[in-house]
Order: C-alpha cells, then sequence, then structure tokens
C-alpha cells in the first residue's frame, strides 16, 4: 500500500501543469480524467482554466500505471478494477504535490472531474480520512483537503460501488456545480440527485447544470447512442467550468 509521498511519486512524472501568463502562485484546478484516460477535451479545459488566470494540473492515473487507453476501457470502465475510493488515493495525493508546487496557491484549490475521475472525487470527499488504509493509502490519515474551494464533476459515475450513491452525508462540505446529463445511461437525474444529497447534507453549496445530452458529450470523436459529442453543449460545458472557476 502506498504512501502518500509514494503515490505522488508515481503520478507526477505524468501530471502535466499548465499555466498561464506571468510569475504566480496561482489559483489552481487538479483535473481528473474520465475511464477513457486523458482525452483532447481535457487539454481544453485545462486551456480554459489558464484563460480564465489559473493554472491547471492534468494528471494521468492510467499512464502512472502503465496502463493502456484499451486496458483501462476494458477493466476500469467496466468496474473490474480501480474503482473510485481506490482511485481517491490519486486525488489525495495529487493535492499533496500541487501545495508543493512554488508556481501553486495552496490556498486556493479546485478538483475537477469527468465520471471515473468525478466518482473518485466525490469518494474522497464521502471518507472521514481518520484512519491508515482509507483509499489505499498507508497515511491517509496524513492527507489534507486543506485549500480546496471547489469541486466540478462533469457527469460523475454514481452508479454501483458509489459511496456517494447511497446518499451517505459527506462529513465536510465542498462548493460543487455538477453536469448532469439527462441521457445519462449511467444513472438516472434521479440517481445523480440523490448522489449529490450526500454533498448538500454536509453543507455543500451545489450548483446543477441539467442538459440534454448523454454522458461524455463534451468529448469529440464519440458518435454513438450512448455517447454523443455535441460540439455546442461541449463549448457550453467549458464557458461553465471556466465561469465556476472565476467565481471561486
Amino acid at each position: 500500500m502506498d504512501t502518500l509521498q509514494e503515490r505522488w511519486a508515481r503520478l507526477a512524472p505524468h501530471a502535466e501543469l499548465v499555466t498561464p501568463a506571468g510569475r504566480g502562485p496561482f489559483p489552481t484546478v487538479v483535473l481528473f480524467h474520465g475511464c477513457g484516460g486523458v482525452r483532447a477535451h481535457i487539454h481544453a479545459y485545462a486551456r480554459a482554466a489558464a484563460a480564465a488566470g489559473w493554472a491547471a494540473l492534468v494528471v494521468d492515473s492510467f499512464a502512472a500505471r502503465g496502463w493502456s487507453r484499451r486496458l483501462a476501457q476494458f477493466v476500469v470502465c467496466t468496474g473490474l478494477i480501480f474503482r473510485g475510493r481506490r482511485r481517491a488515493g490519486d486525488v489525495l495525493a495529487a493535492l499533496l504535490g500541487a501545495r508543493r508546487m512554488p508556481i501553486v496557491d495552496p490556498g486556493r484549490l479546485v478538483v475537477a472531474g469527468w465520471s471515473h475521475g468525478a466518482w473518485a472525487i466525490m469518494d474522497l470527499w464521502a471518507q472521514p480520512l481518520a484512519r491508515r488504509g482509507e483509499v489505499r493509502l498507508a497515511d491517509a490519515d496524513r492527507g489534507s483537503l486543506d485549500g480546496v474551494i471547489g469541486g466540478f464533476l462533469a457527469y460523475p459515475y454514481v452508479g454501483i460501488a458509489s459511496t456517494s450513491g447511497a446518499g451517505r452525508p459527506w462529513p465536510r462540505p465542498l462548493r460543487l456545480l455538477s453536469i448532469v446529463p439527462r441521457r445519462d445511461h449511467m444513472a438516472s437525474v434521479r440517481r445523480h440527485l440523490r448522489a449529490l444529497s450526500a454533498a448538500v447534507a454536509a453543507g455543500s453549496e451545489v450548483s446543477i447544470w441539467s442538459v440534454d445530452a448523454t454522458h461524455a458529450f463534451d468529448e469529440p470523436g464519440l458518435a454513438h447512442r450512448l455517447f454523443t459529442y455535441d460540439e455546442d453543449l461541449g463549448a457550453e460545458a467549458i464557458r461553465r467550468f471556466q465561469a465556476f472557476l472565476r467565481s471561486l
């Protein structure tokens, strides 16, 4: 079982930092991809963050483990391995790594996740972080969520094995913007709202964009009945992400 430092040491070579012009330190958003890996739309969001004056740290959880996109599609997207609570350790370790970067303002951090990445964020916030071994980290009780002022959740996975899916209150609040597609085959709108109620019960300020779209609608190149790219709605999602950062 990794320590926080060991986990960050694995992730760091596969984390890309995008910064705005200037010397910093900058408020920073840490981005966690979906089960398809780091795709073009994740980089588009990172560039949008930089345009809004934020640094963006894109963390590739799969490259850090030597997993190809094809492998991840078979074993991660199907839920066989690397579920949200396990990946939550990546989120906690990446926050540790971000705080140590001189260009990052450790008091103004945001976590952003797409599908599987949003699942990991929600599962992390659902944990008390009071004992060793939580989120599969030997020293999880030493982890810190200090300085995290917001979370962006794009069509989070909230189905079977999601800690928040049961609606159990989180131990701590977080200001959130969540995108809820009304044609998400992985979860109904009611299921999304039930999961988000876990954040509301903790005192979180939660904003929801309910959109007539499928899961992963903001990812260019998808043209399937269950996953369909919508260029206009994808652009609107990036605009709302950018506006959320500017509001913090």
